[in-house]
């Protein structure tokens, strides 16, 4: 793994109109201010910045505890079927078993890579033994077990064929639902591909997408926190938080309570607890420990998980937890996850992007174990 990030500097213009799709499912808007914004982000996606590390050295934690008690697990649970990119709306994966991958190992390429630049967040999805992904030219895959494509769909009009596309989806009630890098958000069948409908918001979209209920949740480069109508995708209520400067090519995490209840983190390290039918905010926190507004021009933040009234992510160099009902900090830890933590019984489970896998008390945060796996590795 690479100790640099890359971040792409977007400069977008919000357009507030939505748009449509023609007979060949092609996209159209207001074409000259859609060229204009395009050629712009075609600009901005070569303006990659190579930047070492954000934090210095004395705050990457380096270090190896050995473990001295025993630690129960609950009994593994199988899954086969993955609808959303993190298991459920709650982020919480828990001791899951993974069967056997032998027989879904594809034997040949299939998608595009056509951009040098780009980065691939999404992850592929898993439904009824097909799996679903797509590639940075924007083309979806519905293809089954041994490789054969079931249907494949590209939604982009030419005008947008220089721009690389980072797509999030969420399988839901037989629909997939997809948001992009360039501002659209559009729904298709899970069974033929069949575009339902297609809106552009003209802002890059920069979090996963959530889907529950009749809702759609999304958060854009501008940190706007955005609910749709899962039907039509009009919009019924956004939030315009504070913004950064510098808008990072990492996806920013949302999670949703059972009871509909949305957690959202921008990139100003801001982190919000929605009512997600109304968008009324019941509480909201900075996450960071510095005083200066520059201080999260790079930030990056783990998925938020729920795990019963806490809410626990990894953002910038620390591990912490939070009350779900007040929004109090619980306890906060100066180690960080390159993934989603993964939860099961008292303890948390992280893997550190300098190579140590961490174990964690739940309740206080303590660290009880930490081993260094590079060298296990090696």
């Amino acid at each position: 793994m690479t100790n640099k990030n890359k971040v792409i500097i977007f400069f977008a213009f919000i357009l507030l109109n939505a748009c449509s799709f023609d007979s060949k499912t092609g996209l159209w808007s207001d074409a000259e201010k859609e060229k204009k914004r395009i050629s712009q982000l075609e600009q901005k996606q070569s303006q990659i910045l190579e930047t070492n590390k954000i934090y210095s050295s004395d705050n990457i934690f380096k270090k190896e505890i050995f473990l001295n008690k025993n630690i129960t697990l609950s009994i593994p649970k199988r899954n086969t079927s993955w609808t959303i990119p993190v298991l459920n709306n709650q982020n919480y994966l828990g001791n899951i078993y993974l069967p056997t991958i032998e027989n879904i190992l594809l034997k040949k390429k299939i998608g595009k890579n056509k951009f040098s630049n780009s980065k691939n967040l999404s992850s592929l999805l898993i439904y009824r033994k097909n799996i679903i992904f797509s590639d940075d030219a924007g083309t979806i895959f519905n293809i089954n077990q041994a490789g054969k494509i079931n249907w494949k769909i590209n939604v982009y009009d030419k005008i947008y064929k220089k721009i690389y596309k980072n797509l999030v989806f969420s399988i839901h009630k037989n629909n997939i639902y997809v948001a992009d890098n360039i501002g659209f958000v559009y729904s298709m069948s899970l069974e033929s591909g069949k575009i339902l409908w297609v809106k552009n918001y003209g802002t890059p979209l920069k979090s996963t997408i959530k889907v529950f209920d009749k809702f759609i949740f999304l958060t854009d480069q501008d940190n706007r926190i955005i609910c749709l109508d899962i039907h039509d995708g009009t919009k019924i209520w956004d939030i315009l938080s504070i913004s950064s400067f510098i808008k990072s090519q990492s996806l920013l995490s949302l999670a949703v309570s059972k009871n509909g209840e949305l957690i959202s983190i921008n990139s100003a390290a801001d982190i919000y607890k929605i009512q997600g039918m109304n968008g009324s905010i019941n509480w909201s926190r900075n996450t960071s420990d510095s005083l200066f507004a520059d201080a999260t021009d790079f930030f990056k933040s783990s998925d938020i998980v729920l795990s019963g009234r806490n809410i626990i992510f990894s953002s910038g160099p620390s591990i912490q937890s939070y009350n779900f009902d007040t929004g109090d900090i619980n306890w906060k830890e100066e180690v960080s996850s390159i993934a989603t933590p993964i939860i099961d019984g008292k303890h948390i489970f992280i893997v550190t992007e300098n190579g140590y896998f961490v174990i964690l008390e739940k309740d206080t945060g303590n660290i009880i174990s930490s081993n260094y796996i590079f060298k296990i590795l090696k």
